[in-house]
């Protein structure tokens, strides 16, 4: 019988790389010991962190005996591969590049543009204030979210989920980024078969675990 692994997970409650890394180790009946980097302090760029993480970024999850793992995506097809059951890739190779294609979507192109460094850096170098601040957050998250709309409202692959009817890759990332735009109370509109989706992933209990509002350090919404 294969010992269940153990697990340090580095996070922080409100971003989305670590939900969905907290949503696959649920799906995986996976767990893991939280240590909270808090981005706003910028505990981030503690020199000890950044021996885990030379980006300064989370999540990091670590395996005793191993480097760490860093970058949500890769973190989630690791736990497919040591966990299979139940899957969270598609088995034909068109379907797991079409489940990548709409991560990377939301993980790759839409969520690094919201990202408190991001802010950082616009609110020194670029004069943003928080009004300005806030129109860059809605036009990256509507942004992205419709063009994944365009994806799953016209391919055929597109089922109760992004790719079939079961769970994957590609739902978690969806769900990322929909749960911490409420964060910041914006809802972008004109995403139906988005909206869908969101609303059968929140019904799962691996998803309202990992609702940001339900983890350490998290203020009362």
């Amino acid at each position: 019988m294969t010992e269940t692994p153990t697990f340090e997970l580095y996070s922080f409650w409100r971003t989305s790389a670590t939900y969905r890394v907290r949503v696959a180790l649920a799906l995986k009946g996976l767990t893991a010991t939280e240590h909270t980097v808090d981005l706003i302090k910028g505990e981030q760029r503690d020199p000890e962190f950044l021996k885990i993480n030379p980006m300064g970024a989370i999540p990091a999850l670590i395996e005793p005996g191993h480097p760490p793992m860093t970058q949500s995506t890769a973190i989630l097809e690791y736990l497919d591969e040591i966990a299979p059951s139940p899957p969270l890739l598609p088995a034909d190779p068109r379907g797991r590049a079409r489940v990548r294609s709409i991560a990377a979507m939301l993980a790759g192109d839409t969520h690094p543009l919201i990202t408190p460094r991001v802010r950082g850096y616009l609110t020194k170098e670029a004069g943003f204030d928080d009004a300005a601040w806030k129109r860059w957050q809605i036009q990256w998250f509507t942004t992205g979210l419709q063009a994944v709309e365009q994806r799953l409202a016209s391919e055929a692959e597109t089922g109760a989920f992004c790719h079939g009817d079961s769970v994957g890759i590609a739902d978690i990332c969806l769900a990322s980024i929909p749960v911490v735009a409420k964060i910041f109370d914006i809802k972008v509109e004109g995403i139906p078969t988005v909206d869908r989706i969101m609303a059968r992933c929140e019904a799962i209990e691996a998803f309202a675990a990992a609702d940001p509002y339900r983890q350490a350090g998290a203020p009362k919404p």
